[in-house]
This record gives structure tokens, sequence and C-alpha cells, in this order.
């Protein structure tokens, strides 16, 4: 018997309960992770004989359980034995080799700053495969995944349906570099979903999608500046890494060295959720665009008011500007015609990926047709890409689209969303922390701050330091939350309510110890 399972029959035995104290919740050991793990969550495989051998032994047995006895009359004892028991359980050897292996490769040991864990504290776990709502570490770690590859996974992880697809068109070829039908079937639908959009341009990314964007804006209106919001992120354009969100605002960075003064002289910054703001810059600028993530999700999950949404479509034609949406995260994810069609206002152009290339790299914008045929070769403004409207990501798009087009696809992600956030704020609230948050269909955020959070100014008042504690305590426990305050979560539709039910039980454990 190792030292875990000894500690978990001891307790066990005993009746003995994790008291948080006061008004706090407590938890029988036998509902936390030990009870879970052979039907649910395993993050560990079976330990080697001799480890078992030792652990076996009457002095460890009795060091154990005097561990648990003193966890029930003691709040240190306790708070000391859980995490021993964890630590017992978890180990990530093999994901530390290859992440400092991978330091001496890559810039901080990743291809995206974020995967770094530089903000929640400690290594990065390596994975090693992923299906449906689930994901397995290098160490053979499994952990309900709440990321979803930053988004796209909104029908499951390697989806058999997308990969049977992907197979039969790799067989014709993994990219043209030439028109292909599947453009087209992949253009009719997001035209037929997206209010806004009435003509297309397939990309290879959400960077690319709004730098292709910007360049629109410009050369239709023939004006030079924009309007951004502090805390959103449309990629990492040097016109756009102004009071920018996700990495950055991770990072904490202000703006990002390399980028010059002039590529960010037309980028003027307001508040989200506030009207005056842009109403006065508008009052002392020649503005192209208005551009805005509809719903926050790059600074943590910040949702708009309709009235502000409203407010800008009102203002932008009132001073013959474009309003810009970066559904880059919110298409087809909140509603299948995203956060346009979910809010009833529709803007000029709208920028898009992840969901639409199904996991495989992809990014659009489009717009009225008008404005559209400014792009080459229809018009003069420029955007090309040797990739771009590949077959692969067009196919995989095609199918997820399919997909949550079937009924019942955003109810279920409004089902599992809601009692995922609302379940974990209950209980943040009633283990004593400061926590707020929400969630639109398949999208989520939690701030440990007491909120309610509506820009990004208020969001910087999240205590980050107990979201790193929190979030590796999860982690441990087998849930596989976004690795930064500034990151909002994602629910698919593979999640199920057994899922919401452990990731629930270990969120109260987690706000007990915390």
């Amino acid at each position: 018997m190792v030292k875990t399972e000894a500690v978990a029959l001891v307790a066990l035995g005993a009746g003995a309960c994790w008291a948080a104290g006061g008004s706090q919740p407590s938890f029988a050991v036998g509902q936390g992770r030990a009870a879970l793990a052979q039907r649910h969550v395993q993050p560990q495989g079976a330990v080697s004989a001799s480890e078992a051998s030792a652990s076996s032994s009457p002095a460890t047995s009795a060091v154990a359980s005097v561990a648990v006895l003193a966890a029930v009359t003691a709040g240190a004892g306790r708070r000391r034995a859980a995490k021993k028991t964890q630590r017992g359980a978890f180990s990530t050897a093999k994901s530390d080799e290859i992440f400092n292996e991978a330091k001496g490769l890559m810039p901080g040991g990743v291809s995206s700053p974020v995967r770094a864990f530089k903000s929640v504290g400690g290594n990065p776990v390596v994975f090693d495969r992923v299906k449906g709502a689930y994901a397995w570490d290098v160490d053979g770690n499994k952990y309900i995944d709440y990321v979803g590859t930053w988004g796209p996974a909104i029908i499951g992880h390697a989806d058999d349906t997308v990969l049977e697809a992907l197979n039969k068109q790799m067989q014709k070829g993994t990219s043209f570099g030439a028109p292909c039908a599947l453009e087209n079937e992949l253009a009719k639908m997001v035209i037929d979903a997206v209010p806004s959009v009435e003509m297309v341009r397939f990309c290879n990314s959400g960077t690319e999608a709004c730098m292709g964007m910007i360049r629109l804006v410009r050369a239709y209106t023939k004006r030079d500046r924009v309007i951004k919001f502090e805390g959103c992120y449309h990629g990492h354009a040097d016109a756009f890494l102004v009071q920018a969100g996700s990495g950055v605002a991770t990072l904490g960075l202000p703006d990002s060295p390399g980028v010059p003064k002039g590529a960010t002289a037309g980028t003027l910054c307001a508040t989200y959720n506030d009207l005056a703001s842009v109403e006065e810059l508008l009052k002392e600028n020649e503005v192209a665009a208005i551009i805005l993530e509809p719903v926050v999700g790059n600074s943590g999950f910040i949702a708009p008011t309709k009235e502000f949404l409203q407010g800008l479509r009102d203002l932008s034609t009132k001073h013959g500007c474009l309003l810009v949406f970066d559904e880059v995260m919110t298409g087809f994810r909140i509603s299948y015609g995203g956060a346009q069609e979910y809010f009833g206002v529709t803007p000029d152009i709208t920028t898009m990926g992840k969901v639409i290339g199904g996991g495989l790299p992809v990014g659009a914008y489009g717009g009225r047709k008008d404005i559209m045929e400014m792009v080459a070769p229809a018009g003069p403004m420029y955007q090309a890409g040797t990739l771009s409207g590949n077959p692969l990501a067009m196919t995989a798009g095609i199918e997820t689209l399919k997909r949550l087009k079937q009924p019942g696809s955003y109810e279920h992600l409004e089902k599992v969303t809601s009692r995922l956030i609302d379940g974990i704020l209950e209980a943040g609230k009633a283990a004593g922390h400061e926590v707020c948050g929400g969630h639109i269909r398949g999208m989520f955020g939690l701030f440990f701050c007491k909120g309610p959070v509506t820009a990004f100014h208020e969001a910087t008042a999240s205590d980050t330091k107990k979201f790193g504690r929190w979030h590796r305590m999860m982690l441990e426990r087998g849930v596989y939350l976004a690795p930064s305050q500034y990151e909002a979560g994602f629910t698919g539709l593979c999640h199920t309510e057994e899922d919401v039910d452990y990731t629930l039980k270990m969120a109260k454990e987690v706000f007990a110890l915390l």
C-alpha cells in the first residue's frame, strides 16, 4: 500500500473530515481525489514495487496514521497532510525534463508566452494526447480540460467525425496553393451564420485576420486612426500592442519593445463599457474604425452591456467610421452567429479564427460586400498567404460547424458552463474568498476580487498570487485551467455533468485549503 492510500484509508476509518473552520465547508477524504480517481481523473499510474514495499512498512503506516489524526485536530497539520497526500499522487518529472530542455531550444521553452505558466508559478505540464474533454500529459496524468487549445476544441478534442474527414482529405493532399471547393463551402457557412458577413477572406490565424482588417478599414475610410480598448487583444501586430490583454497582460508588459512609435501613433485607447471615453476620442479625432472584443476574453472574461455595444454602433454611424467586432474568440462559441447574433448588434467587419478551423490554424475577416471588395485582387488593398484556405483547415472547420448547428448544442454549453462557474463562485465565497466572474454559453471567467469587473483596470485589482496557487492546486487534482488570471476559460460539447461535479468537488477542496 502506498503512503497516500494509507492516509486515505486511515482517514476513512476514523470518519475524518477536512474542516476549513468556521463557515467554510468541510470534506470527507473519501469525497475528494481518492474516491474519484478510479472512476474519473487518475493523475498518476502505479508506483514501483520497491516504493510500494517501502511505503507499507509499519513505520510508514504509523506516520500516515499520526498525520491524519493530527489533521483532524489541528488546522496546520491538516493543511500539511493534505499537501503531502496530493504531492504523493501527482508527478510531472517527464514534463519537467522536456520543458527544461525546451528552454534551451525555444525562448522561454514555449511557442506562445502564456503556455510557460510564468504568472501561476511552477513548470507547465507537457501534453501527450487529447480526446473529447480530456488531456493527458507525458507523465500519464489525466485532466479535465477547460482551455480547449484556447478555444477551437468546442466539439471536443480529436473528434472522430473531424478526424475521418481529415484523413480522407489528406489522401487528396494537405495544401494546394490554388482554389479549392472547400473554401466555397466554408465561406457559405460563415456568411449564412454571421449577420455582418457578406464576403469573407480566409487566412491562417487570428493575428493575420486582424492585420488584414486594420489595413482594410484604413483603406476603405482613407483615415489612419483607430480606437481599441484597454485590455482587448487583437493579435501581436505592432498597431495593436498598446494596452493589450492576453499574454501581454499576463507578463505585465505595458507595450512590447521593438514596436516603433510610428506604428502605434494612430492607435487610440478607450475604456471598455464606457461610451463617454469613446465619444471623447471621436470628437477630437477622425477615426477609421472602433475595434473591440464584443465579449472580452483576453483580460479574463468581461461581458459588455447591450447598451454599450449598441452605443458603439450608433457612434460609429454618427462619426462615419466602421465598427469592427473581433470574434476570433466569441465567433461560433457564444452563439452560432457569434456575439453579434447573441446581442443583436451588427458591426461592419468581423474577424474570426479558432472555432472555424476546428483545431487547425485558421483565421478570417469578413463584412459588407462593398468594404470587402477593397481586398486584392478585387480591389487595391493587398493581403495574401501561402497556406490561406488550405484544404485541411477548411475540412475541419466545415465538420465543426456542422456539429455546432445541430439542435441543442448551445443549450448544452449554457447548462454545463452555468453550473460550473456558479458552483465555483459559490464555493469560493462560502470559503471566505473574494471572487467574482461570469459566463456566456461556452465561455467563462473567474477573478479573485470582490468585483464586479467591467473593464481591464478593474481586472488588475485581482489577487493574481492567490489565482496562481488556485491554478496549481486544481492542476494537481486533474483540472486544467487557463494558466493566467487574464484569460477566459472554455467549455465544449464533450463536457459532462460528471466533469462538472468532479471539478466543483475539487474546487471546494482547494478553496478550503487556499
